[in-house]
């Protein structure tokens, strides 16, 4: 099934994996709140236990480096896409306020990007990480 929108997250390749894996999850929270219909239904099995819902379409994962990232951010914002931002300053932080201060208290140019992820227009999206390769 092809979509029209498409979800992709780019983490910076040099951190460590636990860090990766920690940027990737918080990034994909923040797009699971872009649209009313980027969530599919909730899950049940057999025996009739309930799960969540989770996306409705895959989730395309990139790495990049720092300068990979920040020109992907900068095609971002300028095409108005969605976009969930994960910066080094969060990973010395232990609450969601201090989170949105760290990132309030600096200039979008000025944001050492430890990931981010963007959700829209596939042909948007495709345009915007344009020559960031998959994660491996």
């Amino acid at each position: 099934m092809r979509f029209e929108t498409k979800i992709a997250v780019i983490v910076r390749h040099d951190l460590a994996a636990w860090q990766r894996l920690n940027v990737t999850a918080f990034l994909c929270s923040g797009v699971a709140h872009a649209a009313d219909d980027v969530m599919g239904k909730p899950y049940e099995d057999a025996s009739g236990n309930t799960y969540l819902p989770m996306f409705r379409e895959p989730v395309l994962v990139f790495a990049a480096d720092a300068a990979g990232l920040t020109r992907t951010h900068t095609r971002a914002l300028s095409r108005g896409l969605a976009t969930a931002v994960y910066t080094d300053e969060l990973f010395a932080t232990g609450n969601d306020d201090d989170n949105r201060a760290a990132v309030r208290d600096v200039a979008a140019d000025d944001l050492t990007l430890a990931g981010l992820a963007v959700y829209g227009p596939r042909n948007a999206v495709d345009r915007t990480v344009k020559g960031l390769s998959l994660h491996t």
